[in-house]
């Protein structure tokens, strides 16, 4: 990891979450403009260049502008943002959805999935230890201006289809962390894209293990996104009952 400047950080996380808001290159006058950062667009842009170079940020396809790289985005989640909690009232509600499917795993385990669905407005997934998926939000991916590119909606529902390959990238897994949040090449050969994943694991008190997450763009809004999946891994152990 290189040792950004101050200016560089703060250019990075501005830049990131305009892209985040509206899945376009980000320019330096828009940063200037929007961001409230003390340097003039010409500096900016020179800062950009930098961070290009570095490897954070890559020229979008059409534009002017820049789009933050896979590296980009990890510094991102991992240094500059700042997490978003649900509020007691959002866990309450999502609790009680629950709450009467406790003792019934797999109605549990799909209701579930589809309140994280709804919850993220990105695709929701639920696997478990005897290679169950489940899968919800489908709809949700159509509204994302990536995947108006057909290819690009083919290349991640032909991969949900694959129930073994998503199980390769959780056992892919190995360190401790208790949300994994994967880009680029870290999603393996068949989602090579602007995809992005965020999934953590559950462990029941019967011991049925698995992984629930969130599949879509690479810009998925991370700053909610984390906690919200972070908070549903945590609600299964919490109230699944006999299973």
């Amino acid at each position: 990891m290189h040792d950004l400047t101050q200016r560089q950080v703060e250019i990075l996380k501005s830049l990131i979450e305009e892209y985040i808001e509206t899945a376009e290159p980000v320019g330096s006058e828009t940063l200037e403009k929007k961001h409230n950062l003390s340097a003039s667009p010409a500096t900016i842009r020179n800062e950009m260049v930098k961070l290009e170079e570095l490897g954070y940020l890559k020229k979008g396809h059409v534009s002017a502008g820049r789009v933050p790289t896979p590296e980009g985005m990890k510094f991102y989640v991992k240094q500059l943002m700042k997490e978003k909690e649900l509020s007691v009232t959002e866990e309450v509600a999502l609790k009680e959805k629950v709450w009467d499917l406790r003792d019934q795993e797999r109605k549990f385990l799909k209701e579930i999935t589809r309140a994280l669905a709804e919850k993220s407005k990105a695709l929701a997934v639920t696997s478990t230890s005897d290679g169950e998926l489940f899968c919800a939000g489908y709809a949700n991916i159509l509204d994302m201006p990536e995947f108006f590119d057909i290819d690009i909606t083919k290349t991640l529902l032909s991969a949900i289809d694959q129930s073994e390959y998503l199980n390769e990238i959780f056992t892919g897994q190995v360190d401790d962390e208790d949300i994994h949040v994967l880009l680029g090449d870290e999603l393996g050969p068949r989602l090579k894209g602007p995809y992005g994943f965020v999934f953590t694991r559950y462990e029941t008190p019967m011991h049925m293990a698995g992984e629930i997450g969130v599949l879509g763009p690479s810009r998925l809004n991370y700053t909610y996104i984390v906690p919200t999946v972070r908070y549903f891994g945590n609600l299964i152990e919490e109230i699944a009952k006999g299973w």
